[in-house]
């Protein structure tokens, strides 16, 4: 495929989401490439955040179409990250940010000549009813359950983006489907240390399912090669390319907090039960905040579920940048949790040049 533009050094990609975790290593890892970077935000905070990463900021909210074009005047390429993503709640406010947002994303696009928006979009979205999966691949139909409003929504969306694809001459749309994301910053890891030391931490089924991780860099590297190499309205899955179990990796994981989990499980069966039984009681009496525990948490993390990541490493020339091993080592260096986002963006990469050199 003839890449979208002769000269990356004058390439300028607009970013959805660039406050957030996905979003901020992503804008550092396209200024480091030489490209012009925009980045959307809804309020001062994460204006400010993008802009302390050197990305230029613009005041618009996805629900916005008119903001989201003016933004979008003269960008090249646009990386669609912004995602509503919880473990609960009404599935109209996840439509309302992932389906109608990226609605909103794809239409700024085709009005704007932009000439390729990269999507993140899931692993999940494959994810139907709760069963094993072992190395999946994109052939595999989207599900929609109706415990699982995320991920239902994120199928959703990505089969919109996916079918603008060459609906306008010019323009072109690729999905890439990370599994479970981690790396520095993780909000994610927070939740875990506190469920930890609270004593509320239990292996469901052991812990001992299979999983694919994606570390965000490695994510950041595909999204970026997608621009160029993805096929016009292809979906690609991307992973560490080394498939762990769940009480291994989080126990690793939890480790770079000097966090130990303990052993302490519960049977699936029972899991997904309580899950139902808690859900049902924080609909009924209107409770805010998650449950403990939900049947879309227990989907996502409670069976086998690893991805085949053969037509990214063939169409994208993919493969990671960053090992699951060196990934923590990262992570678990006091000066990562020492310093602010900025920052520790800067010692990122400081790590990754010395990896790549060594």
């Amino acid at each position: 495929m003839t890449p979208i533009s002769d000269s990356p050094t004058r390439r300028t990609a607009l970013v959805t989401g660039g406050s957030g975790f996905v979003g901020g290593h992503l804008i550092a890892r396209l200024l480091k490439a030489g490209w012009q970077v925009r980045a959307i935000g809804r309020s001062a905070s994460s204006r400010a955040a993008v802009a302390a990463l050197g990305a230029e900021p613009h005041h618009a909210d996805l629900s916005d179409p008119a903001a989201i074009e003016r933004a979008m005047e003269g960008v090249d390429t646009v990386f669609h990250v912004a995602a509503h993503f919880k473990l609960w709640g009404p599935l109209r406010v996840f439509r309302a940010m992932n389906v109608d947002g990226t609605r909103n994303v794809v239409t700024a696009a085709e009005r704007t000549g932009v000439r390729r928006v990269v999507y993140v979009s899931a692993a999940a979205v494959v994810m139907g009813h709760p069963e094993p999966q072992q190395r999946v691949t994109e052939d595999l139909p989207m599900q929609r359950m109706g415990f699982a409003p995320y991920s239902a929504s994120k199928a959703d969306a990505e089969e919109l983006l996916r079918a603008a694809s060459g609906r306008r001459k010019g323009l072109s749309t690729v999905a890439v489907r990370p599994p479970f994301i981690w790396g520095p910053d993780m909000p994610m890891l927070d939740h875990m240390v506190e469920t930890v030391k609270a004593g509320q931490f239990r292996w469901v089924a052991g812990g001992g399912q299979s999983m694919s991780t994606c570390h965000v860099e490695n994510l950041c590297h595909a999204l970026i090669l997608a621009a160029d190499q993805g096929q016009d309205g292809a979906a690609y899955f991307v992973s560490d390319n080394v498939d762990t179990t769940l009480k291994s990796f989080l126990t690793r994981l939890l480790a770079t907090r000097s966090v130990q989990p303990g052993n302490r499980a519960v049977p699936f069966g029972i899991a997904w039960t309580m899950a139902g039984i808690m859900g049902a009681v924080w609909r009924l009496l209107r409770l805010k905040g998650e449950p403990p525990l939900t049947r879309q948490m227990l989907r996502l993390m409670g069976k086998d579920f690893t991805v085949d990541i053969s037509r990214a490493r063939k169409d994208l020339g993919y493969a990671p940048v960053l090992s699951p091993d060196d990934g923590l080592r990262m992570m678990a260096q006091p000066a990562f949790h020492a310093c602010g986002s900025a920052s520790a963006t800067g010692l990122r990469q400081d790590a990754l040049n010395a990896s790549a050199e060594a």
